[in-house]
C-alpha cells in the first residue's frame, strides 16, 4: 500500500505535531503567578518584566509594610529567606528574586515545599543589576518543616 500525503495534509500535520511539541512549556508558562510588592519598589518591578518575558502570567497587587510581611509570614516564608517582593504559582510561594528557570523546574518536579527564596537582594540577580556582574547567591527551597536546603547555586560573574 503506499501513502500519499497532500500538501494539505503535510501543512496540517506539520502544524499539529509543533502544537503538540509546545503544550508542555505552555501548561508551566501558562500557570499564573500572582505577586505582592511594594507600590515603589523598581526592582520587583523589573522581576516582573523578567518573568513575564520568559512567558509567566503575571498578575500583581500592591500591598506595603506590615501587610507584604504578614503575608510572607501566614504563608510560610522565613523571616531570614524574606526578600522585597511575593508571589504565589500552582500552590507555591516565590519569595524574591527567583530567575524564571528555577520557577519552572520548581513546577517540574513538583517537590512537597512551600517554595523559593532569594533572600536580601543580590546583585545581579533578575531584576537587581546586569547579570554579567553577578555576585554569587543561591536559591533556597523551603520545606514545610521551616527548614530550607540550596535548590541552585549562581556563581559570581
Amino acid at each position: 500500500m503506499q501513502l500519499i500525503l497532500s500538501r494539505r495534509g503535510f501543512v496540517l500535520g506539520a502544524c499539529a505535531a509543533s502544537v503538540a511539541g509546545a503544550v508542555p512549556a505552555m501548561a508551566i508558562a501558562g500557570s499564573a503567578l500572582h505577586v505582592l510588592k511594594d507600590l515603589n519598589c523598581g526592582c520587583c518591578s523589573a522581576w516582573v518584566e523578567i518573568v513575564r518575558a520568559d512567558g509567566f502570567d503575571v498578575t500583581v497587587e500592591e500591598s506595603m509594610g506590615t501587610l507584604l510581611a504578614r503575608y510572607k509570614l501566614d504563608n510560610g516564608i522565613p523571616q531570614e529567606m524574606a526578600s522585597c517582593h511575593t508571589g504565589r504559582i500552582a500552590g507555591y510561594m516565590i519569595e524574591g528574586h527567583v530567575p524564571p528557570a528555577d520557577i519552572r523546574r520548581l513546577l517540574e518536579e513538583r517537590p512537597d515545599a512551600i517554595g523559593l527564596a532569594v533572600p536580601g537582594m543580590p546583585y545581579g540577580s533578575p531584576g537587581m543589576g546586569p547579570e554579567s556582574e553577578r555576585e554569587a547567591y543561591e536559591v533556597f527551597l523551603i520545606r514545610r518543616s521551616g527548614s530550607t536546603e540550596v535548590f541552585t547555586i549562581y556563581a559570581a560573574a
